[in-house]
């Protein structure tokens, strides 16, 4: 799938862990029932230039129980000082990896299962909503704040989906975006 580089709690492994447990006061029985009918979640982010903007998704990735962030292309690692300082620590929690081509990461995620959706403005797209999840899991791509995700990987997806806008503005910063379409796709 390309050049990639891996990190989990700032040290290299082979590939993401699994979907990490449940923290809250449950039996360990319920919590191992509940991950085995949880399929991965995962964010692709496409070209994002801030790195506040990168730090602001692994925050939020770790709040809504992502289990990975695809950094692709110029989007800043959390070897970023300024992601560093914006994730508050999100960096350790959420599973990350680089990837400097995104459309051929993609290919390799539909190849092992993963249903793949992006939020974007796009004559295809249909309103924000839950996602079918795929047998590996479902990532979320969202893409650079000017030019959008790649038209490339539109064409990959097998869903595009907007947020209903109601004001003047067509579009939300990036990092809130993903926290819409995060709750909204549950």
């Amino acid at each position: 799938m390309g050049e990639t580089r891996l990190a989990l709690r700032r040290d290299l492994v082979v590939e993401p862990g699994p979907v990490r447990p449940d923290t809250t006061n449950r039996s360990t029985a319920s919590r191992q029932g509940r991950e085995s009918r949880l399929s991965r979640r995962a964010v692709l982010l496409d070209n994002i230039r801030s790195a506040w903007n990168v730090g602001s998704i692994l925050r939020t990735a770790d709040g809504f129980g992502y289990d990975h962030a695809f950094l692709c292309g110029i989007s800043p690692t959390p070897e970023n000082e300024a992601v560093n300082k914006t994730s508050l620590g999100a960096e350790d929690a959420v599973p990350w990896s680089y990837h400097k081509d995104a459309v051929k990461l993609v290919r390799g995620l539909k190849k092992k299962g993963w249903v793949v959706c992006a939020l974007e403005d796009d004559r295809r797209a249909g309103p924000m909503g839950r996602l079918e999840r795929g047998e590996a899991g479902t990532v979320l791509i969202v893409g650079n704040e000017v030019s959008g995700v790649d038209p490339a990987l539109l064409d990959l997806c097998d869903a595009i989906q907007y947020i209903p806008m109601r004001g003047e503005k067509k579009s939300f910063n990036v990092a809130i975006a993903f926290a819409v379409a995060a709750f909204a796709m549950g």
